[in-house]
């Protein structure tokens, strides 16, 4: 089955606003000169009460094969069930049937491959977050994997779209230091309903630099996959989708258009989850999985006499030196990565690890009791790791990027320098090797993020940053505000994209191509 072109530009491309407000008379009178805020949609279902489920691990992915240089991994997306609200069974989409998905342990500059056969009803498209990956691997949104079944249509608007149907192979060198991304779906137009309903796992780039650190390890040390959801009376995900099915009709409902969030916090896929510790030091890997919501994350009741969180990592890798910080604000993409002591606390206590940014349940993400002592041979040195500081001096050129509501096609939408989404146009071409500084503006919040680069923030309204924010590739970029940012544009040409990381806004065009040339 193919399409038309205006069939295809509807379904996938360029000019999509059009058709998702096609229903929405007042849509430009509701974004109109101040975007809305991510507004709550709350459940139906008869929620659980905090902290009466176990905190689980997501099992660490197995390689199916092996050799000298390749770590073979089958990452299918299928439709499974599984059991989120105590004593009821959620439909997911899922990486190998799982949500969260396996979460892959790497090493950096061993290569990894990645299969997958897509099992469910839809296209997908997986990006590797923060990852340095050649363009034919990383995830372009119009680089569709199609249903290995039925007879969804392959027309697409892009020429230069990777299309397959049933399987295909990711290919990721993880030429990078140590790391923690993520890896989600990322399918033109339908990446927040999709990675609503599942599609996401946490993936680990270590290497010798951060293993000679005496850091706390094993079991001490914490994935967490923070995202919020809202679920029907029958445990099923809710969602305001136009097309609940996820074929052809892109966008949610108008009172959404500025963001979903849920009124049910899960970490690893459970909601409200406990978790015995001993009193000793625990690397805390977090991760903002949401689709629209920032957290503030705060201990209660607080260590005594020093902040409760010790940040050594950020999105990119280590810092060059410890962080100590009292809150932990985190956008949507954004990764922390903090040491707790725990021995600070008498055993027996508990402790929450609570949301300043929420109200109700979203004020409360998950607990921990302190159970016991033991002995306790980490500590967190003074240098962690070797960090280039990027010197704007350098810089080839200056761009600008102002993320703003805007007239699309006749419609209110999101847009990137006043324009919507074309995967034939480009913002940028930087050369290959070349650093630039990249300035950001913004009307509303906007976490915006840069695929293949990692870069640093130079100014936030003019000011260097108050801490070092480390090596990022998503900024949590707060309403009305400028930020300067500088990268090195090397490791591959190619076509990638920039975008805000507010699913919703990112699927009603809020993104942008760039080429390394």
């Amino acid at each position: 089955m193919s399409l038309s072109r205006r069939q295809a530009l509807r379904m996938f491309g360029a000019g999509t606003l059009a058709a998702l407000t096609a229903t929405s008379t007042s849509a430009c009178s509701l974004l109109g000169s101040s975007s809305p805020e991510p507004r709550l949609l709350p459940s139906t279902a008869e929620l659980p009460p905090p902290f009466r489920v176990p905190l689980p691990i997501p099992p660490v992915a197995r390689p199916i094969r092996t050799d000298a240089t390749t770590d073979y991994y089958d990452l299918s997306p299928r439709v499974a069930e599984q059991e989120i609200l105590p004593g009821t069974r959620t439909r997911i989409w899922g990486y190998a049937g799982r949500f969260p998905g396996p979460t892959v342990d790497a090493r950096s500059r061993r290569r990894v491959v990645v299969h997958q056969t897509n099992e469910l009803p839809v296209p997908v498209v997986t990006h590797l977050h923060g990852g340095r990956t050649p363009p034919a691997s990383d995830g372009y949104p119009t680089d569709l994997l199609l249903p290995r079944h039925g007879d969804f249509p392959t027309g697409m608007p892009d020429p230069r779209a990777r299309v397959t149907r049933g399987s295909r192979t990711y290919e990721f060198p993880l030429d990078q230091p140590a790391a923690p991304l993520w890896y989600h779906d990322h399918r033109m137009d339908f990446t927040a309903p999709q990675l609503w309903r599942g599609l996401a796992g946490m993936w680990f780039v270590r290497d010798d630099e951060e293993d000679a650190l005496p850091l706390p390890r094993g079991e001490r040390e914490l994935p967490l996959m923070i995202c919020d959801r809202s679920f029907a009376p029958d445990g099923n995900l809710r969602y305001p989708a136009l097309d609940p099915h996820l074929r052809d009709r892109p966008g949610v409902r108008e009172a959404y258009m500025g963001g979903v969030l849920g009124d049910v916090i899960l970490v690893n896929g459970a909601p409200w989850p406990h978790l015995d510790v001993s009193a000793a030091r625990y690397r805390l890997r977090i991760l903002n999985a949401s689709n629209a919501r920032r957290y503030e994350l705060t201990l209660r009741p607080t260590p005594a006499g020093a902040p409760a969180f010790v940040q050594i990592g950020s999105d990119g890798g280590l810092l060059a030196r410890p962080v100590p910080r009292s809150t932990l604000t985190l956008a949507p993409a954004e990764r922390v990565d903090v040491v707790v002591d725990f021995g600070r606390f008498p055993v027996g206590t508990t402790v929450v690890l609570a949301n300043a940014a929420g109200e109700d349940g979203a004020a409360r993400v998950m607990r921990f009791r302190v159970v016991r002592r033991e002995r306790d041979a980490t500590h967190v040195p003074a240098r962690l790791a070797e960090v280039e500081r990027l010197d704007p001096a350098k810089a080839s050129v200056t761009r600008e990027f102002a993320f703003e509501s805007g007239d699309v096609h006749g419609h209110a939408g999101w847009t990137v320098n006043g324009e919507a989404f074309d995967p034939a146009k480009f913002l940028a071409r930087p050369r290959l090797g070349a650093t630039e500084v990249w300035r950001l503006t913004s009307d509303v919040a906007h976490p915006v993020h840069l695929h293949l680069v990692q870069f640093q923030v130079l100014t936030l309204d003019g000011e260097p940053p108050k801490a070092d924010l480390g090596r990022k590739d998503t900024l949590d970029l707060r309403p009305a505000q400028t930020a300067e940012i500088i990268a090195r544009f090397d490791g591959y040409r190619g076509r990638y994209v920039l975008h805000c990381h507010n699913l919703e806004h990112e699927d009603m065009a809020m993104m942008a191509n760039f080429e390394v040339v």
